[in-house]
């Protein structure tokens, strides 16, 4: 099993570079785990007090089921994924069944920021976007996707984004193998991620 972890601040295109990466490869031979998916369960908190919350803060995501998760993957077992939503500000009580597969992709802006976890990434790639471009995609997602109005996006991006963003985020970026510029030139670094997961799943046949 090949397991790749995709970085990169929020609004950077790590879910269009995760596309790139797995578009033309076998279906039924990767799959992607969100880290949003593992943010804390919030049961204990109000709805008020979960709007709180610093999303972009190590401590809002629960490494210890993500790690635990992706070990029973490595070892061949099935695991019942969490689903988060962001309406709520909590997990909802279905799962998504996941299994094995010869490569994992996991992404998300902090899965660098856990050693325990880097120590199970095979590759690394940190996808780099400007921060305006970044800013500009999280309205975008945020308004459209999310429901949040404008100033409160903006609020938290002043607040929260960019700081979490130049403290926690942005110095993971020594721990990448690959980094990938979320522009048009990017395509010879995609290129290279999926001949090396290529490469691998013919290796496993």
């Amino acid at each position: 099993m090949l397991i790749i972890g995709i970085a990169g601040g929020t609004g950077s295109g790590k879910t269009t570079v995760v596309g790139q990466i797995i578009n033309e490869l076998p279906a039924n031979e990767v799959t992607v785990i969100s880290q949003d998916s593992y943010y804390n369960e919030t049961n204990h908190l109000t709805y008020d007090e979960r709007c709180k919350i610093n999303f972009d803060h190590p401590k809002s995501i629960d490494f210890d089921l993500l790690i635990s998760d992706l070990k029973k993957l490595k070892n061949g077992e099935t695991i019942e994924q969490p689903i988060y939503s962001f309406d709520v500000h909590n997990r909802i009580s279905d799962t998504l069944t996941t299994s094995p597969r010869k490569v994992i992709i996991v992404e998300g802006i902090l899965i660098f920021t856990n050693k325990d976890l880097r120590d199970l990434l095979d590759i690394k790639v940190f996808v780099h976007a400007d921060s305006d471009e970044r800013l500009i995609r999280r309205l975008k997602r945020d308004i459209e996707d999310r429901g949040r109005d404008i100033n409160e996006v903006l609020t938290r991006y002043q607040d929260t984004l960019k700081p979490m963003h130049l403290q926690f985020i942005e110095p993971t970026k020594n721990y990448a193998d690959i980094i990938i510029p979320n522009n048009k030139y990017n395509t010879v670094a995609v290129d290279i991620v999926r001949t090396v997961i290529n490469e691998r799943i013919k290796d496993d046949i």
